[in-house]
């Protein structure tokens, strides 16, 4: 490699867009020395590209890439392979810097050592309500949820509020329960559970906007730890490969942060923001909106039609095959249904969160009737389901048919396949998770990550879109494997897929002439790598909007 280290080493993406401040216009950046995958069809491999003011001045053979070099800084990947910018289309980003900052219950193995990780923390954090995040109860000995009881043996002094990893669900202790007034006689909320035991009393498991009966009562985290937050987990998503987001549930003060971080150089991703229901209003009035920077845009609301699978709060079309009820819907469909007949008055975008085939349903129903009149304008207005999990049969063609974009996290498929069977039984699972069909019936797919309900990782999702296994090579004989779809596929939803959903297909999503630079390059080779070796792999070079932000190259 021969752009200087200390080039790289500056703080200030602003210098580095800047070519290290020797010229006033950047020098070109040559990049070769790997495979390296455009997402082309009729030239899905170069020998090299070459990047001016940001965008792909040449893609194709070395030599002429180096024709006319100049003053032309080269990155040479050493065998690595690139390919079009990752795409994260749905995470929630300050939750991701956030999680640093709270008790890390992933990947506990039972409720005893869920209580063994409570206690440390406890001691080693004396004050205050303790916040967690992170378990799921799925493969625990115990089989079963923990409860307040659990936790009050550990930590009955103290608000201990434990969130399960999908983000639908709290087991918290009496004392958070008393803080909450949540009583025997205490009525579950509007799209919400107050799970309690055979007498009646709460077990301190909230599902959904039970669990805002808690958390409503505590002290928010303070500006400017959101804002810290925020900007540690953009550089980690640079470093992880990331070159630009779908940030969902977005709240105003957050979006002020997005556009903050943007101004002084320090976000090192494009943005597409989904505002949360509280931030609607501006949104409405303004409508969807680019900042200064060009690098966030606000583009629509994110709404929420039920919970999740793992809490059973999504909701489902026949119950649950291992409990009684049949899901949560934690919005009135008479709200969904007003809410977007005002986005579409803003033309902005509708992205809904539905699990359960019930809740598909009904958000495909609702979007429409939003669009009776001008079937043909809903295509346009590209309009998306955050998850389309469990999808009756009779509704997979109706992505495709409607143009509404399937915005589907692969590293879920591989997580919940160690539940899922039990929730649905062997029936509904030919809809679940079901890429290949909805590929199949012509629908876009925006692939993401879901972070921090899952890692956050860009190879983690590649490999589970196209291998579905789980991270230790296993996966139940139930599990429909044939609806693995392909490498160039799972490539297409991660890179070409965020594109499209954003309205940036123009722009982004290959690596072509005219196209914004940005490029992805990993340790392996993903499109021949064996399987086993892409989880464990790692980014080595990050180039969004052609700003190296993250660099790993010798």
């Amino acid at each position: 490699m021969n752009l200087s280290r200390r080039c790289f080493a500056q703080a200030s993406l602003a210098a580095l867009a800047a070519g290290c401040g020797r010229s006033e216009r950047a020098p070109d950046l040559i990049i070769f020395g790997g495979p390296i995958y455009t997402g082309v069809s009729r030239t899905p491999r170069v020998e090299a590209l070459r990047v001016r003011d940001g965008r792909i001045v040449f893609a194709g053979a070395l030599e002429e890439a180096t024709a006319n070099r100049g003053n032309a800084q080269s990155i040479d990947l050493g065998g690595a392979a690139a390919f079009p910018g990752f795409t994260d289309s749905h995470v929630h980003l300050t939750g991701v810097g956030m999680a640093a900052l709270q008790l890390d219950l992933v990947g506990v193995e039972s409720i005893a050592t869920m209580l063994e990780r409570l206690r440390a923390y406890a001691a080693a954090n004396t004050e205050g309500p303790i916040y967690g995040r992170g378990w799921i109860e799925t493969h625990w000995p115990e089989r079963r949820f923990p409860n307040a009881a659990d936790l009050d043996a550990v930590v009955s002094n103290r608000i201990v509020v434990l969130e399960r990893i999908d983000g639908h669900a709290v087991v918290v202790n009496t004392a958070a329960l008393t803080l909450a007034g949540i009583n025997n006689n205490t009525p579950n909320p509007p799209g919400g559970s107050i799970e309690r035991d055979a007498s009646g009393a709460a077990t301190g498991m909230l599902i959904d906007n039970a669990a805002s009966l808690v958390q409503s009562r505590l002290p928010s985290p303070t500006p400017e730890m959101m804002r810290n937050a925020l900007r540690q987990a953009a550089q980690l998503y640079a470093q992880r490969g990331w070159t630009g987001i779908s940030n969902v549930s977005t709240t105003a003060q957050e979006a002020t942060f997005f556009e903050e971080l943007a101004r002084v150089g320090e976000m090192p991703l494009h943005a597409s923001l989904y505002m949360d229901p509280s931030a609607l209003d501006p949104l409405f009035e303004r409508g969807p909106y680019v900042d200064a920077t060009g690098l966030v845009h606000v583009r629509g609301v994110k709404l929420y039609m039920d919970g999740a699978l793992g809490s059973r709060g999504a909701a489902l079309l026949s119950p649950y095959s291992d409990a009684p009820g049949d899901g949560l819907l934690v919005t009135p469909v008479d709200e969904i249904r007003d809410l977007l007949r005002r986005v579409r008055a803003a033309n902005a975008q509708a992205a809904t969160h539905a699990i359960g085939d019930r809740g598909n349903r009904l958000v495909l129903d609702a979007y429409r009737d939003t669009y009776a009149d001008a079937p043909d304008a809903l295509r346009g207005a590209r309009w998306r389901i955050e998850h389309s999990q469990i999808i009756a049969p009779e509704d997979l063609p109706r992505f495709g048919q409607m143009g509404v974009i399937a915005s589907m996290q692969p590293s879920h498929a591989i997580s919940d396949l160690h539940f899922a069977p039990a929730r649905l039984g062997t029936n509904r699972l030919a809809g679940a998770y079901a890429w290949k069909a909805l590929l199949e019936s012509g629908a876009v797919i925006a692939a993401g990550s879901d972070a921090p309900v899952e890692k956050g990782d860009p190879l983690i999702e590649f490999y589970a879109s196209f291998y579905r296994h789980d991270l230790s090579g296993f996966a139940g004989p139930e599990w429909h494997l044939d609806q693995a779809v392909s490498r160039d596929q799972t490539l297409r939803t991660l890179t070409w897929g965020g594109a499209f959903a954003a309205f940036e297909e123009a722009d982004r999503g290959t690596l072509e002439v005219g196209k914004f630079a940005d490029i992805s390059a990993f340790s392996v080779d993903l499109m021949e790598a064996e399987p086993a070796a892409i989880p464990t792999a790692r980014a080595v070079l990050t180039v969004s909007g052609g700003r190296v932000t993250h660099s790993a190259i010798t």
